[in-house]
């Protein structure tokens, strides 16, 4: 199962739980923000004037392209079997 951290869930209730950073939202020079998403393949967003701006990317980001696999992905693998 993947999701978005957010302590509002109680993840032990699922059961063994590894827990990964998917990304680093981090300061920039001249006040800006980034969201890097590398570590799950993604690309680096912004730079944005507010670190929220950057979370918020970030979520939408995660939300659409990490958090259930793509048709293509699962196509992929049906036609590999």
């Amino acid at each position: 199962m993947r999701t978005i951290y957010d302590e509002s869930l109680d993840l032990a209730q699922f059961g063994c739980q590894s827990i990964r950073r998917a990304s680093h939202v981090e300061p920039l020079t001249g006040k800006l923000w980034s969201a890097d998403l590398s570590p799950v393949g993604g690309p680096i967003l912004g730079p944005f004037p507010q670190r929220s701006e950057a979370l918020a990317a970030e979520r939408a980001w995660l939300s659409e392209h990490w958090l259930t696999p793509s048709q293509t992905t699962n196509s992929s693998a049906a036609s590999s079997r």
